[in-house]
């Protein structure tokens, strides 16, 4: 049981402390964080819930419909509300590069307890794919929606408004892609190779111009 939790536990703890540590310019209140991660596991429940539900009464009985938009709506919808209703305002919230490692936080909480979940049911033979993809994957949308929340709460004019729209359309269409790829049962390895490296380099280039908009405030502020 221990080596498991630890296979399940240690993709995001491994991808949060890469974000986290890339941002050399201040340090973020780790309670914050830690309090944002507890808020992603914590939806873990209502959204398993309201899929089962969907499935069990059969709302939608188109396997796209449900297993791509709903779910991939339903998931992004819950990591965006954290952030936009308890963190976005929040006095802690206090630079650009902050969006990035609360929206990692909010979806690696998410994506951690879903892979506990996953591995109790099939088994630890499953942990390395999981890893390289779910895990990883819903990291890197929380990525790109911290980035856009960083802009959008940063940004000194009418651009705001259309960033904060961008924080949940952004990672949304990313997540549509990612489950589409998922259909095609035959290849959709073929697929997902590609649009997981793209992914990668998306999301780590939001990292690199967040930290670039933290050096340009900090500058303002008289700070560095």
């Amino acid at each position: 049981m221990f080596i498991l939790l630890s296979a399940a536990i240690a993709p995001g703890c491994a991808l949060f402390s890469y974000f986290y540590l890339r941002n050399q310019m201040a340090t973020e209140p780790r309670k914050t964080l830690l309090r944002t991660f507890i808020f992603g596991l914590l939806i873990t429940f209502p959204i398993m819930f309201i899929q089962y539900v969907m499935q069990e009464e059969e709302i939608i009985t188109n396997s796209f419909l449900l297993d791509v938009l709903f779910s991939s709506a339903l998931e992004e919808f819950f990591k965006w509300f954290i952030i936009f209703a308890f963190i976005y305002r929040h006095v802690e919230f206090d630079d650009p590069y902050d969006g990035i490692l609360y929206g990692a936080a909010a979806s690696l909480g998410f994506a951690t307890l879903e892979n506990i979940l996953y591995l109790l049911t099939f088994g630890i033979e499953t942990a390395f794919m999981r890893a390289l993809l779910p895990v990883s994957s819903h990291a890197l949308f929380g990525v790109v929606m911290g980035y856009y929340f960083g802009k959008s709460k940063f940004t000194k004019n009418d651009r705001s408004k259309e960033y904060l729209a961008l924080s949940i359309a952004a990672p949304l269409f990313l997540h549509f892609i990612y489950n589409s790829i998922l259909m095609f049962e035959d290849y959709w390895l073929y697929l997902m190779a590609p649009f997981m490296l793209f992914l990668w380099w998306f999301a780590l280039r939001k990292v690199k111009l967040a930290h670039e908009h933290l050096i340009k405030h900090l500058v303002e502020q008289n700070k560095i």
